[in-house]
């Protein structure tokens, strides 16, 4: 009878504290997971003047390389939600942590160019899955009204990990020497670890489906569950539950395109702004300039998280993404009216980054909008496959063009143009005023 009436508590009370309680429990875990594989994926540019110095890699060749993660990563995008979607989070998480610790561990042994590539490639199919396959998990336990705010505490993950990233890779490339060990192979070797052991405490930290959340009482187990059944109900009665009729729909294939674009600016940021702020700064990769490189990255934490709230409380989704892709166009624009001046070039850096970042958590609250089921695992895993092949262009670009011209600017009016085609989409997406599952 207890469990009855709480179904009937449908109060904003109820809603805050369990939605409270699903948070501290599912929330700090796979944000420590994603902090990690962000560190992994673009430690990278912290190591790419040792790296290009001792493999004899030239720009373009290190730009190429590094969007190589993206192949990898972009081929099993789709089938490992899927694959999640039938198993469940708790074992293919896992699965994908132990894979890819292993793999950033064994860059340890690159030689050259060729294992350079190949190593990347790697590690871009052992992390396939991680992000979308958690982007899906927390739709099954976050109802609608809540989803920004609490996908910018997971996705603060991405600018926390360069926080740390900077300084951290920093002082293990200046092991250099070390056991007969490069910097570059100590940064690998150490900063691959944290990911295998948290792919075991995985198996522990994660409960598949709230149904199974013995770590709730069951009157919030119950109220959670029924309110996830009711939002899939209205998802399935206003949009797409079929993965088939989805793959039809204009909207998903234009969110393709936005996260590409997106995506395209950001790896072209992040994996070369660190060598960026270390020519502006006189060529020497100090702490101070991985302090540099660090604040634009601790600026967006604010704005990711004020953003995500403001688009929770009204429901708004596409002007509030709109406007964050064209501030970060802007800021990049800034950055090339003021490259010669390093403090004004770190000031537009934050303030691309701060709108750039604020994109993700947005951006990921309105698939869920008008998929659902076997759709959503489907078209999630689609947009971040498809998204991410802008990870390989972005570098790659910035490299091709610095190689060309002996400048960075080039390469970031590149990307600002790309961020402003972007905010064109988004503007053109046909979506409700307000996201139908916040009801609050």
């Amino acid at each position: 009878m207890a469990v009855v009436d709480s179904l009937a508590d449908d109060s904003p009370d109820r809603h805050r504290d369990v939605v409270s309680k699903v948070t501290r429990r599912l929330i700090p875990f796979a944000f420590i997971c994603y902090v990690v594989a962000y560190i992994d994926r673009v430690n990278i540019g912290f190591a790419a003047t040792a790296l290009q110095r001792d493999l004899g890699l030239t720009d373009t060749q290190y730009g190429y390389g590094a969007g190589l993660f993206f192949l990898g990563y972009c081929l099993f995008e789709v089938p490992s939600n899927l694959i999640l979607e039938r198993v469940g989070a708790r074992r293919w998480i896992a699965r994908i942590l132990i894979g890819w610790g292993i793999v950033s561990m064994g860059m340890v042994f690159i030689r050259d160019v060729t294992t350079f590539y190949t190593a990347r490639i790697l590690l871009g199919l052992a992390e396939a899955g991680f992000f979308p396959g958690m982007v899906l998990y927390l739709t099954y336990w976050i109802p609608a009204a809540d989803r920004a705010r609490t996908g910018a505490l997971f996705m603060m993950a991405a600018p926390v990990a360069i926080i740390v990233g900077a300084p951290v890779s920093n002082r293990l490339l200046a092991l250099d020497g070390a056991l007969g060990l490069h910097g570059w192979q100590w940064l690998f070797l150490i900063e691959g670890l944290p990911a295998v052991l948290l792919g075991f405490l995985a198996l522990r930290a994660l409960t598949d489906r709230p149904a199974q959340a013995d770590w709730l009482s069951a009157a919030d187990r119950a109220w959670l569950a029924q309110t996830m059944e009711r939002e899939s109900a209205t998802r399935a009665a206003v949009g797409h539950t079929s993965l088939r009729r989805s793959l039809r729909s204009g909207r998903v294939w234009l969110l393709c395109c936005v996260y590409f674009l997106n995506t395209v600016a950001t790896y072209g940021i992040f994996l070369w702004l660190p060598k960026i702020l270390t020519e502006a700064a006189g060529g020497a990769q100090t702490f101070a300039v991985s302090l540099m490189t660090a604040l634009p990255f601790t600026v967006a934490l604010a704005a990711m998280f004020l953003v995500g709230r403001h688009s929770d409380r009204t429901g708004e989704r596409k002007y509030h993404l709109a406007g964050c892709t064209f501030t970060a166009a802007v800021g990049l624009a800034l950055a090339v009216a003021f490259r010669n001046n390093l403090w004004l070039l770190v000031l537009s850096f934050t303030i691309s980054q701060a709108a750039q970042r604020s994109v993700q958590n947005v951006f990921w609250s309105i698939p869920p909008i008008f998929l659902g089921g076997t759709a959503a695992a489907g078209c999630i895993g689609l947009i971040n496959a498809i998204g991410n092949m802008g990870g390989a262009v972005g570098p790659s670009l910035m490299g091709m063009l610095r190689q060309a011209t002996g400048t960075y600017s080039r390469g970031l009016l590149v990307l600002a143009t790309g961020l402003l085609v972007e905010t064109i989409i988004v503007i053109s997406l046909r979506l409700p005023r307000r996201d139908p599952g916040v009801t609050r």
